[in-house]
């Protein structure tokens, strides 16, 4: 049996020489090596380049000359809050009331007090606080002041940006909440 086995390496051996001499075959540059690889090579250095893409045509564009020497300024002191416009505006000297840390929409009218001229309202604030309201109050977040009181709602005016440096006065109201 160890005869057998050195015959099959000895064998094994020869065909592993045989398949390796035959592929240095394929690699060497001798005649006949390599002919289908340099053949290729010329062949694909041989053939015409293709036809390149025409270049787009480039658009023309009207000119425009921006001239604004003769406009106004949106940055200048006119239009800034501190502008000379007349009409309401803000007092930036007067001490903010407790109500006006609040949306005017948050607060609820839930009832009054007293009758006639010195008629209260009361006012519940998102911290559930009860306040006491009367006309000259401030409330809300627009500088809103209250104008009268009813028993069923509160009447004030709101001091709004008009969008050019000025202010406008709105009416708002809140209501005595049924629930």
């Amino acid at each position: 049996m160890g005869m057998t086995f050195n015959a099959f390496r000895g064998l094994a051996c020869l065909v592993a020489i045989a398949a390796l001499a035959g592929c240095g075959r394929g690699i060497t540059s001798e005649p006949g090596g390599a002919p289908n690889l340099e053949e290729w090579a010329a062949n694909v250095r041989a053939r015409p380049a293709p036809p390149l893409d025409p270049l787009p045509v480039m658009q023309q564009f009207e000119t425009f000359e921006y001239a604004a020497q003769g406009m106004r300024d949106p940055f200048s002191a006119a239009f800034s809050n501190e502008g000379g416009g007349s009409g309401p505006r803000p007092d930036s000297n007067r001490r903010k009331q407790t109500l006006e840390q609040f949306p005017l929409d948050s607060l609820d009218m839930v009832g009054s007090l007293g009758a006639g001229s010195s008629l209260t309202a009361l006012v519940m604030a998102p911290d559930k606080v009860t306040y006491r309201v009367g006309p000259g109050v401030y409330m809300g977040q627009n500088d809103g002041r209250v104008t009268s009181v009813s028993e069923d709602r509160i009447e004030l005016v709101e001091l709004v940006p008009d969008g050019s440096g000025g202010w406008l006065e709105r009416p708002a109201s809140i209501a005595l909440d049924d629930n």
